[in-house]
């Protein structure tokens, strides 16, 4: 019994000779401290990508264009334009069925010879009754009634002879007359079809004047200012570059695309046609040699910064940069002026999370 207790005792002694000897028993398990491994970043080396690409699409349209109608109700007769035509001031562009008008004219000469009569019988009348007065032969109340039969017919001549030089007017709207010199720029109605007053025909754009037409959401519209520079050309002939200024920023968004309207005045000197597919950058884009995602950038101090990768090997570290952007992002991704260089890695997810000297593990591929 004796010899059965002693064991235990005997084994707790080795195992702590073995531990200070520095060796372990085969149920013995040696700690390892684990080390935090560093996070990895979404990130991407910037390149020299042209920015000639980071450009909006636009179209090319009039600086003052008319929707015209007829002033009155009728039956469309004849166009004789059509979309792409130049026309001069003055002349025909399209006519109403006159017979209905004419009709209204004849009518209303006919009104104006019987408010004549009427007016000359009243005249008579009352002529005849102030005879009568001087006479002591008629009353004073009949006077009065005679003459208030006369004004009467004389309000009611005034009224027709109004009524015919509106007739006589609508008779003349019966033909749409061009009030200025441009180019039909759309068509609205066909010869045949029945126009109420003021209904649009068709559009009238002047030549003298052209500007291109961009749109743009509300989050890129803050770096945009009226006046600010803008380079523009056309998809057929990309090495022509037009300059072009922001004129007008349309304060109302659109319904469906919630973007709003850009519209860029071009030089006397631009001779795009209407309806041209353009492209649009702002001024010295093209001189910019990098595009990084709008998500990569934090706002600072009213400053715009960047977290830049410095690695040796797979592991690195990270430092807050200022740059400096050029122009509205275009697609989520926008033009660098100055503050990085090609080659270097940029973190592009996750930005808000990082501290200034934090290690980072390997890039992961967004």
């Amino acid at each position: 019994m004796m010899r059965k207790a002693l064991i235990p005792a005997v084994l707790i002694l080795v195992a702590l000779a073995g531990g200070a000897a520095g060796f372990t028993l085969p149920w013995q398990k040696p700690k390892v401290e684990a080390a935090a491994a560093p996070r990895p970043v979404v990130s991407i080396l910037v390149s020299d990508t042209q920015a000639a690409g980071h450009s909006i699409p636009g179209v090319i349209a009039a600086r003052i264009e008319v929707a015209l109608g007829f002033q009155t109700l009728g039956r469309v007769t004849a166009r004789n334009v059509d979309i792409g035509d130049v026309v001069r001031q003055g002349e025909v562009l399209a006519t109403l069925n006159p017979d209905d008008l004419q009709g209204d004219v004849r009518t209303a000469q006919a009104a104006v010879e019987a408010a004549q009569v009427e007016l000359r019988t009243a005249r008579a009348t009352a002529e005849r009754t102030r005879s009568l007065v001087q006479r002591n032969v008629a009353s004073t109340a009949q006077l009065e009634q005679a003459e208030r039969a006369l004004a009467a017919a004389q309000a009611a001549e005034q009224q027709a002879q109004s009524e015919l030089i509106r007739a006589r007017d609508a008779e003349g709207f019966a033909e749409m007359r061009a009030p200025f010199d441009g180019v039909v720029s759309a068509v609205f109605i066909n010869a045949g079809a029945v126009v109420s007053a003021g209904e649009p025909v068709l559009r009238l754009s002047t030549q003298d004047g052209i500007e291109a037409v961009i749109d743009l959401p509300d989050i890129v519209l803050s770096r945009v200012r009226q006046g600010d520079p803008y380079e523009v050309w056309s998809e057929s002939d990309p090495g022509r570059i037009l300059p072009a200024t922001v004129s007008q920023i349309e304060p109302v968004a659109d319904a469906a695309t919630r973007t709003r309207r850009i519209h860029l005045a071009l030089g006397q000197d631009a001779d795009l046609r209407l309806g041209a597919l353009v492209r649009a950058r702002i001024a010295g884009a093209a001189a910019a040699q990098l595009v990084l995602p709008q998500s990569a950038i934090i706002e600072q101090d009213g400053a715009e910064h960047v977290w830049v990768v410095s690695r040796d090997g797979e592991q690195g570290t990270v430092a807050l940069r200022r740059i400096e952007t050029l122009g509205p992002p275009v697609g989520g991704r926008i033009a660098v002026a100055s503050g990085l260089a090609p080659g270097e890695e940029v973190v592009i997810r996750g930005i808000h999370s990082l501290t200034e000297g934090q290690s980072v593990g390997q890039s992961v591929t967004p």
